[in-house]
């Protein structure tokens, strides 16, 4: 039997170290594919590894273990999630109404293998994964209204680009490509630090490499089982969407 591959994330040492302890002692058969210290490196991580079960410290900078959770929620084949929180979270009586399991720091054995009986027994194939859409959407706080505007080159001149003006971005190893309705510009931006900084609800990730602007996507076409691209409006690229995001394009 494939081992569940477990993602941990937490931007504390001590709490890490202790989860990774906890969980080598209690789930021995599990393995280890990533430990986040952020919420931008944890996302990447997810998208990397494709773990079955992820444990999410709630209080992380960059994107927070809801961000991260809410992400998640929208691949093809999201992990189970396992919030990691400290006593007296505000959110805690939410978890308990919407039956998502959380974990208390610091760390208690018993409480801990329970979650881990829980784990086993949904991601047994017969047995659907918890919606986790409502319960985030009620505990995420609201982004910025107006997010400060895109600093990116063209030629000599740095132009300032409000994000709501962007189509879509593109990374390579060195730049991230900031594409608007009529111009380009580069960044040094990671696509994965612009993803803490933009409206989730707006900005879709769909690729590894790619976010688009929600608002400006014509279509999407499958080109197979396994491919599909989507079609903007104004502009003549055709984005790929990778395997993990065709679950953003189902259908009403």
């Amino acid at each position: 039997m494939t081992p569940f591959k477990i993602l941990i994330a937490d931007d504390e040492e001590g709490p890490r170290d202790q989860m990774k302890a906890a969980l080598a002692r209690l789930w021995p058969q599990a393995q280890l594919v990533a430990a986040a210290t952020n919420g931008v490196d944890a996302w990447d991580a997810v998208l990397e590894h494709e773990p079955d079960v992820a444990f999410l410290d709630i209080r992380m900078p960059g994107l927070t273990g809801l961000d991260v959770a809410r992400r998640a929620s929208q691949l093809a084949s999201p992990p189970q999630v396992v919030f990691v929180t400290a006593f007296n979270d505000h959110a805690l009586a939410a978890f308990d109404a919407g039956a998502i399991d959380y974990v208390l720091k610091p760390l208690d054995d018993a409480r801990l293998q329970r979650a881990i009986d829980k784990l086993k027994a949904r991601t047994a194939p017969a047995v659907p994964a918890p919606d986790l859409t409502q319960l985030l959407q009620a505990l995420m706080p609201a982004r910025a209204a107006s997010p400060r505007p895109i600093q990116a080159s063209v030629g000599k001149e740095i132009k300032l680009i409000q994000p709501d003006e962007v189509v879509f971005f593109e990374s390579d190893t060195r730049y991230t490509r900031v594409v608007t309705a009529d111009q380009e510009a580069l960044i040094r931006t990671p696509l994965k630090e612009l993803i803490a900084t933009l409206d989730a609800e707006v900005f879709w990730q769909v690729h590894r490499s790619v976010l688009v602007n929600s608002r400006h996507i014509a279509s999407a076409v499958r080109i197979d089982e396994n491919n599909m691209q989507l079609t903007l409006k104004g502009r003549p690229e055709k984005l790929p969407v990778s395997r993990q995001f065709q679950g953003l394009f189902k259908g009403q």
